[in-house]
């Protein structure tokens, strides 16, 4: 399959984290031109990812009876005219708005980490890496480019970007195919056993376990350590520049993270990378200075291999004709994850402290480390 279908498919996984993020850093905006609070906001933000929980094992579902690409160009449809139709409905009206674009998000983000496993069978691991990459791209760009947008329009005009982006991207993915001997399930009709089957599926649950703990330190390491910083009296310029140091270090990280599970074993570069992260974690808040910087770039990268390798093992692992409904429900799992971590923490931070938060949940990394050491599986 060429590399041109890998890049297709990784900006259609910037479509979504772009998507996501460039709206949410833009909503303090939006909630002083309508009069709502920070509720609101959040609850703006929680729906784009409730919509994914939800909706990503379903799509998964339907994409492995009713065809992959279908799916994700159904997905980037809803999506891009979701978008198009906040131009034309009150504004206070956004949340009706979110909720749709997360739904499209769902079908097109799971999708596409399916046809890369699809297509790139024998380097699985290395085409999920440069994916992911691509997909991170966008929450890199997404804040400085909504900002940007936002002050030489308006908040209305992220949403015609959104669905520009939306509609270039469908009209590449065009050239998309089903794969060579797409995996479809045995019949047409919803069987709600067989839609649960890969969320408790016994060989997956201990990746999906290891994949909400990755997510927690996702939430901690780009939301918390912004606190912890503060806290210690870095001005907002140099917390910008640690934290930028870490989504470069997660970013670069994926493809080659992906090389080493081809060529070695997932299963060994997740033990690595989840380490990597307790690690940096539980020490970061005892740190000030170079230390400091080099503890944000270890979780990083240590973040970014287990979000690669995961992905991979679970496509991997997943039962013939479930690769997608497999996909779906680690997304589910992502998701999840990235809910409880922020909440995890700053319920912790709130009642003993942020140091404490912070090694509370390097040490529940340390655990599941060696729980994922200590776990066989029969494949």
């Amino acid at each position: 399959m060429p590399r041109r279908d890998l890049l297709i498919l990784g900006l259609v996984g910037f479509v979504t984290s772009f998507g996501a993020h460039s709206v949410a850093v833009n909503l303090p905006t939006y909630a002083r031109q309508v009069g709502v609070g920070a509720f609101a906001i959040g609850a703006l933000i929680a729906v784009y990812d409730l919509a994914e929980v939800i909706a990503k094992p379903l799509f998964g579902y339907l994409a492995d009876k009713r065809g992959q690409v279908m799916t994700l160009w159904a997905g980037l449809g809803v999506f891009s005219l979701a978008s198009l139709a906040f131009l034309a409905i009150d504004p206070r009206w956004l949340m009706l708005i979110r909720l749709l674009q997360g739904l499209g998000a769902a079908a097109f983000s799971v999708v596409s980490v399916a046809l890369v496993a699809a297509y790139f069978p024998d380097a699985r691991g290395q085409a999920l890496g440069i994916y992911n990459a691509l997909k991170g791209a966008g929450y890199v760009v997404a804040p400085a480019l909504g900002g940007f947008i936002v002050a030489r329009t308006s908040f209305a005009g992220l949403f015609v970007v959104s669905a520009i982006v939306g509609i270039v991207v469908l009209a590449l993915s065009l050239v998309l195919r089903e794969p060579a001997k797409p995996a479809m399930l045995e019949d047409d009709d919803f069987d709600l056993r067989e839609f649960l089957a890969p969320l408790s599926d016994p060989r997956l649950l201990p990746w999906y376990a290891v994949i909400v703990v990755n997510m927690f330190f996702v939430g901690i390491l780009f939301g918390f350590v912004p606190v912890y910083l503060n806290s210690i009296g870095y001005d907002p310029f140099r917390a910008g520049v640690i934290l930028s140091a870490g989504t470069l270090a997660y970013l670069l990280v994926q493809p080659a993270a992906g090389w080493l599970a081809d060529r070695f074993s997932a299963r060994a570069t997740i033990i690595a990378g989840l380490l990597a992260s307790s690690l940096s974690i539980a020490l970061i808040t005892f740190t000030q200075g170079l230390p400091l910087v080099a503890l944000v770039v270890l979780g990083a990268l240590g973040i970014g291999v287990v979000w690669t390798n995961c992905d991979a093992l679970i496509s991997q692992l997943a039962q013939a004709g479930k690769l997608s409904s497999s996909l779906g429900a680690a997304g589910s799992y992502k998701e999840i994850g990235d809910m409880l971590g922020p909440l995890t923490i700053g319920g912790v931070a709130q009642g003993f402290g942020l140091a404490t938060g912070f090694v509370a949940c390097g040490a529940l990394g340390f655990a599941g480390t060696l729980w994922i050491g200590l776990y066989r599986d029969d494949k």
